[in-house]
């Protein structure tokens, strides 16, 4: 062989083995990249700014929804971000009503925390379920047992069609339907025009939330999402 083709073959060999390199190398800095981090977010308390715009008046599918007067609930039912108390994998949704707060569970450990109120059929039922259906601006259809405690409501009965939708009515912006085994369950997480209500038990409807706390909700929730209910204080199910 010449000389000439015996440096040729010794190029080839040495470019082959640096292409091999090269790809060997760029395998090891994949194989060793960095896993990302779960997501998280910074606990940050609203400043009064914040809140106001929280809390202001928005128009939503046609209706106005006016501002709340949040300077008059308890600081600790509005709407925020905590460390999740919960132990829940991220997405679930846990309804504690003896503190009388909502928390929609955050990857990170976190939890977004929403106060509520508890009506008589809010302490009907405990344990776990699905959002199976959700609803904007959905009718207020009142079942036979609550028409029987009020006869006044026979109007609104779901053979008469419900309440239209509206600011008056009790199930407010949105409504949220849970199941189990799918089965309804008749438990509701819904709004309220009735903003003095949150914190408290009051005579009727299941989970009612400030309609901008709702709407809020509402977005973080999917379809399905799972949803755990204490009676007695977290840990009592």
């Amino acid at each position: 062989m010449s000389e000439i083709g015996l440096m040729s073959r010794r190029a080839f060999f040495v470019g082959a083995a640096a292409t091999l390199a090269g790809c060997a190398t760029s395998e090891t800095s994949v194989r060793n990249a960095p896993i990302p981090r779960k997501v998280s977010y910074p606990i940050v308390p609203a400043t009064d700014e914040e809140l106001a715009a929280r809390y202001a008046a928005v128009e939503d599918g046609g209706h106005l929804i006016p501002a709340i007067p949040y300077k008059e609930i308890d600081p600790r039912y509005y709407r925020q971000r905590v460390k999740d108390p919960t132990g829940e994998p991220a997405g679930t949704v846990v309804v504690d009503t003896a503190a009388r707060f909502l928390y929609v569970v955050e990857p990170g450990g976190t939890a977004m925390r929403y106060g509520v109120g508890i009506g008589r059929d809010g302490f009907a039922w405990e344990g776990e379920g699905v959002i199976q259906w959700r609803q904007p601006w959905p009718r207020w259809k009142v079942p036979d047992d609550m028409i029987r405690r009020q006869p006044s409501l026979a109007r609104y009965s779901v053979a008469n069609g419900g309440m239209d939708p509206g600011i008056k009515n009790p199930l407010g912006a949105r409504a949220l339907y849970i199941f189990q085994n799918g089965q309804d369950t008749l438990y509701r997480l819904h709004g309220s025009p009735e903003w003095k209500s949150i914190g408290k038990a009051v005579s009727s409807g299941c989970v009612r939330l400030i309609n901008q706390d709702v709407l809020d909700l509402y977005k973080r929730v999917p379809y399905h999402a799972r949803i755990v209910v204490y009676q007695g204080g977290m840990g009592s199910v």
